[in-house]
C-alpha cells in the first residue's frame, strides 16, 4: 500500500462514525472532574450558562460562513429555540440541580444509564428505530456495566427525601436528551448540523446564564486562574462533542438508539482519566469486570445492527 493510500485510509477512518463517537464519548468522559473545579468558585446554572455561551461562539468562529449562519438561523429560529431550551436550558438545568442533590456515584450511575432512556424514547417516537430483542437486551447490557463500574468506584446509597427528588430530575434529564436526539435526527438536511450546535448552545446558554442571576445571584469574581481553565476546558470541549454528535444524528442511517449506546464508554474512559490522573486511583476486579461487560454490550449492539440492516435490505 503507497503512502497516499495510507493517508487516506487515515482520513476516512477518522470521518467515520465509529470512530467520531468515540471521540465525543471521550470530551464528555473529562467533564465530570473539571465541573467540580469550576463550581468550587461560581454557581451551578451560571456556570453552566457562561460555559455554554462561549462553547456557541467557539462553534462560530470555527465555522467562518457567516452569511450561511444567518440565512440559516433566520429560515429555522423556531427549530434552534426548541432545541436550545430542550438540549439546553431544561435538559442541564434538571443535571446540575439533580447532581447537588445526590451523591456523586449515584449521579454517575443514572446518568452512565442515560442510553437507556433515549432508546426507549426513540422506540416511542421514531417508526424507524424501534427496540428489538437482541438491541434491547445490548442496552440492558450496558447498564449492568455501568452499575458495576460505579459501585466499583463508590458506594451509592440513598439517605434522605431530597434524594428522591434529585434522582427524578436525572431521569427527566435522560429523557430531555433522548427526545433532543430525536428532534436533531428528523430534521436531517434542513438545517446545517454546525449552525444548529452553535445557535443552540449560544442561545441556551445565554438564557441559561440570565435565568441563574435572579435565581442563584450574580458571581463577579475574583476568579483564580483554575477558574478560567476548567471553564475554556469545558466550553471548548462542548462546542466540538455537541458539534459531532449533531453532525452524527443528521447522518443518513444513523439511529438514535445505536449512536447513543457509545455513551456507556463515558464513565469507562473517565475511569481510565482518573486512574491516569490520580495516584491514589487503581483499577480493581470490579471495574474490569464492568468494562468487559460495557464492550460485550457494544459488541451485541453492532450484532443488531447489522442484523436490522440485512432486514431492512431485503425486499418486500
Amino acid at each position: 500500500m503507497t503512502f497516499a493510500a495510507q493517508q487516506s485510509g487515515m482520513r476516512n477512518f477518522l470521518r467515520t462514525t465509529t470512530f467520531l463517537a468515540i471521540l465525543a464519548t471521550w470530551l464528555w468522559s473529562t467533564a465530570f472532574a473539571v465541573v467540580k473545579i469550576g463550581l468550587q468558585y461560581q454557581t451551578p446554572l451560571q456556570f453552566a450558562g457562561l460555559r455554554f455561551t462561549i462553547a456557541g461562539l467557539m462553534v462560530l468562529l470555527a465555522f467562518g460562513k457567516w452569511e450561511l449562519f444567518i440565512a440559516q438561523v433566520r429560515a429555522h429560529w423556531r427549530f434552534v429555540l426548541v432545541i436550545a431550551f430542550f438540549q439546553v436550558v431544561w435538559q442541564y438545568s434538571f443535571f446540575y440541580l439533580g447532581i447537588n442533590l445526590i451523591p456523586s456515584a449515584l449521579g454517575a450511575l443514572l446518568v452512565g444509564s442515560s442510553p437507556l432512556f433515549i432508546a426507549m424514547v426513540a422506540h416511542v417516537t421514531m417508526k424507524t428505530d424501534r427496540l428489538s430483542p437482541l438491541k434491547l437486551a445490548s442496552i440492558l447490557v450496558g447498564v449492568v456495566g455501568i452499575v458495576l463500574i460505579t459501585i466499583g468506584r463508590q458506594k451509592v446509597e440513598i439517605r434522605g427525601q431530597y434524594e428522591w427528588i434529585g434522582i427524578a430530575l436525572l431521569l427527566i434529564n435522560n429523557i430531555l436528551s433522548g427526545y433532543s436526539n430525536v428532534l436533531i435526527s428528523k430534521s436531517k438536511k434542513e438545517i446545517h448540523p454546525v449552525v444548529l450546535s452553535s445557535a443552540s448552545l449560544f442561545t441556551g446558554g445565554l438564557s441559561l446564564y440570565l435565568i441563574s442571576i435572579p435565581v442563584e445571584g450574580f458571581s463577579a469574581g475574583p476568579f483564580p486562574v483554575t477558574y478560567f481553565l476548567s471553564l475554556g476546558w469545558l466550553s471548548f470541549l462542548s462546542a466540538a462533542a455537541i458539534t459531532i454528535w449533531y453532525t452524527l444524528l443528521s447522518r443518513p442511517g444513523v439511529k438514535v438508539s445505536v449512536l447513543n449506546t457509545w455513551k456507556f464508554l463515558i464513565p469507562v474512559l473517565g475511569a481510565w482519566l482518573s486512574w491516569f490522573l490520580i495516584p491514589d486511583e487503581k483499577p480493581d476486579l470490579t471495574q474490569i469486570l464492568a468494562m468487559a461487560v460495557i464492550a460485550l454490550s457494544l459488541v451485541l449492539l453492532n450484532q443488531a445492527n447489522r442484523r436490522a440492516q440485512k432486514l431492512a435490505a431485503v425486499p418486500k
